[in-house]
């Protein structure tokens, strides 16, 4: 079977959605993909709560506001919320730590639904769930067409596009179409990074991880069957790590300084100290009235980093996810056993799988294009950068992020690399591959490097990249003109950004002051 349409997202992420949802809204024909039954990626069935600086109410891209205003909507809609809670303008289903805003993947996935329902019935946006692309057809500089399979029925379906998106986790298109990339660690010797190995290491890849949400009951036994894999990683002590993997002890990020944790916490309603449930916690019981709805985690703590073998260019990447999900059960046995918390109960009906354990693996890492202009540490790092001079400031910027440089153990051996970032900008020239010239990349696989992709990977940034890809297709189609040529022509460039400021209302500039911030 076949089919044409002006742009093809492969990938249901946040970024993927963010294009197919720009461009479809902007007049295009859009066919958008996702590997499982829900959309969103991180957000969702990677069951990661959002990673958000502390601006983001007032800086988010345009339509992730608006889906973190729906999301708000949902609950105050279909939930019995206590009056203080409802009437809370800046409303947080779990009270988690690790953001402002912690929620059920399951309320995002529906929104994110919800957002593209008009779409799909004016006929414009169809929606291709469960489908991984297979082949890519390249004639050239340009991909021409997409062979994807239906993962339920076996079917394949081969979709011919004027561009494609390569939304995928792992920046699967670049691999099929032979689109110039790199995996794992750039060589200080290449990128001059201060926090990059003296030489290139493309197995040097950040660990990922299988998320899972719990329940604490107190006083029953819900004690999993033993994994098969329990006393590989119970007696495991990695070199860079202050004891076993399965144990309340890890280290401070920035100081690598050994530190030990409670599960739980005396005051639940205290932000800080917290305890590791708290960090992630998505559904908050003093949020519902008579605590109806009892407190739940999302387990995604360093336990979880699977870092024995990289996914990309290791030698059996399904030996490794096989592995990353024996971890995690062997975590949450250890806590019901050793741990001393046979209660934990895990929430298959909060993940929408059977196990209980995340639809897919949390990704950190993916294969990174090749691009027009690569983002270094030098332009965000504090450390890297001179007297307190702020991010670099790109003439061709399309959106803003801002988070550390956030590097997890990796399949090297390395421990965490966790670097002080300063607010930034995403440039445009980052997402634009040096030699093709229709597909364009919109999440994890822009041109940052194996450093600055630890402050580049997170969620709004992810939107905000495929926000800026969809408004370019759209830009290129209707004025007939390539994406260098926008990018390299200032003509055109400012007239792209007007598009994104002024149509989509899109930040693409920090105020001085923020710019310049540090933590």
């Amino acid at each position: 079977m076949e089919l044409e349409t002006d742009v093809l997202v492969v990938g249901g992420g946040l970024g993927g959605v963010a294009a197919a949802l720009t461009a479809v809204r902007l007049g295009h024909r859009v066919v958008l993909t996702g590997p499982t039954d829900w959309l969103g990626g991180q957000l969702t069935s990677q069951l990661v709560p959002p990673d958000e600086h502390p601006w983001i109410e007032e800086y988010a891209a345009s339509g992730y506001a608006e889906l973190r205003r729906r999301i708000r909507d949902y609950y105050r809609r279909n939930y019995p919320l206590t009056p203080e809670a409802a009437a809370n303008p800046l409303l947080d289903p779990g009270l988690g730590v690790v953001s402002r805003f912690c929620h059920e993947p399951r309320v995002a996935a529906a929104v994110l639904e919800e957002m593209l329902a008009p779409w799909r019935a004016s006929g414009r946006l169809r929606l291709l769930l469960e489908h991984d692309a297979i082949v890519a057809e390249a004639n050239g500089d340009e991909v021409e067409a997409v062979t994807l399979k239906d993962l339920r029925s076996g079917d394949e379906l081969t979709v011919s596009a004027t561009y494609v998106v390569d939304a995928t986790e792992l920046g699967d298109l670049l691999e099929l179409a032979d689109v110039e990339h790199v995996i794992g660690a750039e060589g200080r010797d290449q990128t001059g990074e201060l926090h990059a190995p003296e030489v290139a290491n493309p197995l040097d890849q950040q660990a990922f991880s299988w998320c899972f949400a719990l329940e604490h009951r107190p006083g029953e036994d819900h004690t999993i069957d033993r994994p098969a894999g329990y006393e590989h990683w119970r007696d495991t002590v990695a070199p860079f790590w202050p004891g076993p993997q399965l144990s309340w002890t890890d280290v401070v990020p920035v100081t690598l300084e050994q530190r030990e944790w409670k599960l739980l916490e005396a005051n639940p309603d205290q932000r800080a100290p917290f305890s590791l449930w708290r960090y992630r916690q998505i559904l908050a019981s003093s949020n519902f009235v008579d605590k109806v709805i009892p407190d739940v985690t999302v387990v995604n703590w360093p336990q979880l980093d699977y870092w024995e073998q990289p996914l990309l260019g290791g030698p059996d990447p399904a030996k490794a996810l096989a592995a990353s999900r024996d971890l995690s059960l062997s975590f949450l046995y250890w806590m019901q056993t050793e741990g001393g918390y046979p209660g934990l109960r895990l929430r298959p009906d909060i993940t929408g799988t059977a196990d209980g354990l995340a639809k897919s693996p949390y990704i950190r890492e993916s294969r990174r294009i090749q691009a027009e202009f690569t983002v270094l540490e030098q332009h965000v790092g504090v450390e890297a950068r001179p007297d307190g001079a702020g991010s670099e400031l790109f003439a061709d910027a399309v959106g803003l992020g801002r988070y550390r440089i956030d590097l997890h153990p990796s399949t090297a051996g390395r421990t965490y690399v966790d670097i002080e970032a300063y607010p930034f900008q995403i440039p445009l020239g980052a997402l634009i591959p040096v030699r093709v010239d229709n597909l364009l990349p919109a999440n994890k696989n822009i041109g940052t490097t194996h450093i600055t992709n630890g402050c580049y990977r997170l969620h709004p940034v992810e939107w905000s990249i495929g926000e800026a890809v969809g408004a370019l297709v759209s830009f290129c189609l209707t004025e007939g003109l390539s994406p260098r040529k926008v990018r390299n022509d200032p003509t055109h460039l400012a007239d792209y950004q007007r598009l994104l400021t002024d149509g989509l209302g899109t930040r693409i500039a920090w105020p001085e002051e923020i710019r310049t911030h540090r933590d």
